[in-house]
């Protein structure tokens, strides 16, 4: 089975110094039958004006996922530990209770754009250092997995998360996991097919939950970039 979550759905955001769109309940946006996808807790896509920061603050027991898509940030903890990544870069935080992070966008003149995922972590794992991989935008790669395959980035939670670039030239037949999956177009919309033939349309910036299959096809007549985070449970 498989449902569209779109885009013009989503909960939305405007301070001025950030705009913000959320798939699930986040902050002042509340709607009770969107509260996360089993083990992927939040999505949000994020536009920091030059020049601003997220304050300090403390996290649940969960793994951040940031994704650069315009732009450069700096993260630091409240020990004094900073750490930059760029345009093309991927970054996974496993937060300390006992420690508050803030997020800066220090450029004068260019917006930090990224996507951020909260995944809930296995309550028997802790903390992880941060991690960081580059992560091409036209690339086809394994970003993140419970055992870090591939040189991916490693989870602490039975999640497999895949950057996808399909082009109309090269359909794409995946195989997944899991039961659970989540498909979030990052640029541009595809069709998805399931093996039994079932088929939905997405637009750019949609997202798909998909459930109880365990093939997909995709293909796209113009282009799309996306995440497929394949939760194995």
């Amino acid at each position: 089975m498989m449902t569209l979550r779109q885009v013009n759905h989503c909960g939305k955001a405007d301070y001025g110094w950030l705009q913000a769109r959320y798939a699930f309940s986040f902050g002042h946006y509340f709607d009770p039958d969107f509260m996360g996808y089993k083990t992927l807790r939040v999505l949000n896509q994020e536009i920091i004006a030059p020049e601003n920061a997220f304050q300090p603050k403390t996290y649940p027991h969960v793994d951040i996922l940031n994704i650069v898509l315009q732009g450069s940030a700096e993260y630091r903890d409240s020990l004094g530990n900073k750490i930059n990544i760029s345009e093309g870069e991927c970054i996974r935080f496993s937060p300390r209770p006992d420690l508050s992070y803030s997020e800066h966008n220090l450029c004068p003149d260019k917006p930090l754009t990224r996507l951020q995922l909260w995944l809930n972590a296995c309550p028997q794992q802790e903390y992880y250092p941060a991690q960081k991989i580059a992560l091409p935008a036209e690339s086809n790669m394994l970003v993140a997995s419970p055992n870090g395959e591939n040189s991916s980035i490693q989870l602490r939670q039975q999640i497999w998360i895949t950057q996808l670039n399909i082009t109309p030239e090269n359909t794409q037949h995946i195989k997944l996991k899991g039961k659970n999956a989540y498909l979030q177009s990052i640029h541009g919309g595809a069709d998805i097919t399931t093996k039994n033939g079932n088929l939905i349309k997405m637009d750019c910036n949609d997202g798909v939950f998909i459930q109880d299959e365990s093939e997909l096809t995709i293909s796209s007549a113009k282009a799309i970039r996306a995440l497929l985070i394949d939760i194995g449970e």
